[in-house]
């Protein structure tokens, strides 16, 4: 059974910035403040209540309302204004978002009046949002209870290129409506759909146990607008959203917004429910635990490994210099892993395939492709999003391109086969046993997988990198990886997939330490932490490449490997220890591609060798 690190599915925020979250909640103002004259003219009239009520309860894939103009636009304006020129941004990223956050704005009353003074406008908004006139119109829109006034949850998020929010429904604590006000940038153009940062909405379908999961594909998508207001009720098995990656910047333009949710009535408040209902069904989060169903095989396969690999990697002296360096490190990277022969055909031909299907970077010129993007003939998508999106390998009648072809031989006789677990068993010291494996492809602009993790016991997680590299990294790579520049200045050589700029690198985060904020921690995008590279114990002419670089400054990222070609990582990966394919961004010339299987193993007894 995997279980996921428990972390907020939205931002959570850092502590070093202006606005720091502070553990008290914050008093609501008793002024007699006219928190209407705030918002725009005729919001709180009986027949827009009506009209949104009406709306609200006829809204697909679940009941939300979109308010067009929220509030007086000058107020707005100022509030964008003070946002922008007195608040502090920070880029936070984790498997499920990228995004510039500033602190709780329910903070500011804590602030000093010096401090106060900068934020005017801000403090008006918050107020007004959370005034009793406002949520008693919420509330008669939605039907969802008594909100509280005292629990305010709010924050400003500003959603630059390459940002985005992915699968989730927003399920935790006492929340009870989600809510975001758009401010994009910059005031005086309208935000084109063709810019990303749309509210997608996805409608759900039975699970494989009967509990409601999310479709591979939204059903709605909204751009933001300014002044626009969406709201909806949080309800776990319904509320599955994402925010899609904006693909424009350096320029002026983002995707500004303030967002939050209203709590239930807390202890002391009107309408306050002690011990309230716990929902029947479990949040996104909670979800994230899923059985992996494994196969035993039963073939009985000789000598087909030398029809696949390099084979260097067949020799008993390389197998057993690879074995000692695993058993120490618990990890090793093998590259040029494929016989020559076998790549000259696949890579040229998976090229071809981004191409056919209008997932190449040229077709696309960054812009994110439609759902429906290469999930015909032998390819289908693979969800629930709220745990993981990306295509898989199918059967079909159909003719195949030859690089699935050559997947499907991997995937069905290789990596499947009685020799390739006993060739792992000699690399390993560990013996493989049942197991799963599929060919998988990560679109750009569209797939990923959540953290999860092993929570009862340890995997050898197997997978071999099939990711044509950028024609720039392939002109100044050497055949053992290494730039051409000197290794002193490497990282700054790196760039697209091994810098970590599109995405898809697979990391590996230590076990959640339960009084650690579980939302704030690095996917590690720059962050190279060691893999153990078996190139420089062979002296071959395919020699394997470079590993990563140590980087002691996250103590919770324990491995990053960034999308290569023909390389073949093997971890054993030990209970609690979460893992997960990052987002590919839209801005990648293709899509990563790989071949994963993970392997329960029991331990071979020290006195058995090989020769």
């Amino acid at each position: 059974m995997a279980h996921v690190r428990e972390r907020s599915a939205s931002p959570e925020f850092s502590s070093d910035s202006l606005l720091k979250r502070l553990k008290t909640t914050h008093s609501s103002s008793t002024s007699t403040v006219d928190h209407e004259l705030r918002f725009y003219t005729g919001l709180f009239g009986p027949e827009n209540v009506q009209q949104l009520h009406q709306a609200y309860a006829s809204s697909e894939p679940f009941k939300y309302a979109i308010i067009e103009k929220l509030f007086q636009d000058d107020l707005l304006k100022n509030v964008k204004d003070e946002c922008i020129k007195e608040l502090s941004f920070t880029e936070k990223e984790t498997d499920i978002y990228k995004v510039n956050q500033t602190g709780d704005l329910a903070s500011l009353s804590y602030l000093s009046e010096a401090q106060l003074a900068l934020f005017p406008n801000l403090l008006t908004l918050r107020d007004a949002l959370y005034s009793s006139e406002f949520r008693k119109f919420i509330q008669s829109i939605t039907g969802c209870g008594p909100l509280s006034g005292t629990k305010q949850d709010m924050s400003v998020n500003s959603y630059t290129k390459g940002c985005h929010l992915l699968n989730h429904d927003d399920v935790i604590g006492t929340r009870r409506v989600s809510y975001i006000l758009y401010m994009p940038l910059p005031y005086s153009q309208e935000w084109q759909k063709e810019w990303g940062g749309a509210l997608e909405l996805y409608p759900v379908q039975p699970g494989v146990d009967g509990i409601p999961e999310p479709e591979a594909a939204p059903c709605k998508a909204i751009p933001p607008s300014w002044n626009q207001f969406i709201f909806f009720e949080v309800q776990p098995g319904k509320s599955f959203h994402s925010v899609e990656e904006v693909v424009v910047g350096g320029d002026g333009k983002a995707r500004l917004s303030i967002s939050g949710w209203f709590h239930a009535a807390q202890e002391g408040e009107e309408g306050y429910q002690a011990g309230q209902a716990v929902p029947e069904l479990k949040s996104s989060r909670e979800q994230l635990s899923h059985p992996i169903q494994m196969h035993r095989s039963e073939e009985n396969i000789s000598r087909i490994l030398a029809k696949f690999l390099n084979p260097v990697y067949l020799q008993t002296r390389t197998m057993k210099a690879l074995m000692a360096r695993f058993v120490v490190e618990s990890n090793i990277e093998l590259h040029h892993f494929l016989s020559a022969s076998l790549v000259s055909k696949l890579e040229p031909d998976l090229r071809r395939a981004d191409q056919a299907d209008g997932l190449d970077g040229e077709t696309r010129q960054g812009r994110i492709p439609p759902h429906t993007a290469g999930v015909s003939g032998a390819w289908s998508a693979r969800g629930p999003p709220h745990k993981w999106r990306y295509c898989t390998l199918q059967q079909t009648t159909e003719t195949q391109r030859e690089s699935d072809a050559i997947l499907r031989q991997l995937q069905d006789e290789v990596f499947q086969s009685d020799a390739f677990r006993a060739w792992l068993s000699i690399l390993t010291k560990l013996l493989p046993l049942s197991y799963t494996v599929e060919a998988r492809r990560f679109r750009p602009g569209l797939d990923y997988t959540l953290a999860t993790s092993e929570g009862d016991e340890s995997r050898l997680d197997v997978v071999l990198g099939l990711t044509p590299q950028a024609e720039v990294e392939e002109t100044e790579t050497r055949s053992n990886g290494k730039s051409k520049a000197n290794e002193e200045d490497e990282l700054e050589e790196l760039h697209g997939w091994q810098a970590g700029e599109w995405g898809g690198w697979e990391c590996y985060m230590a076990p959640h330490d339960e009084e650690d904020d579980p939302a704030v921690y690095r996917s590690g995008s720059s962050k190279k932490h060691q893999v153990n590279d078996a190139s420089s114990s062979q002296d071959h002419d395919n020699d394997p490449g470079t590993g990563e670089q140590e980087d002691e400054e996250d103590e919770s990222t324990l491995l990053t490997v960034q999308p290569s070609f023909n390389t073949l990582l093997l971890v054993l990966r030990d209970e609690g220890v979460m893992r997960f394919v990052k987002y590919v961004s839209a801005a990648a010339p293709g899509s990563r591609w790989d071949l994963c299987a993970e392997f329960n193993v029991g331990m071979v007894q020290d006195d058995e060798e090989y020769s």
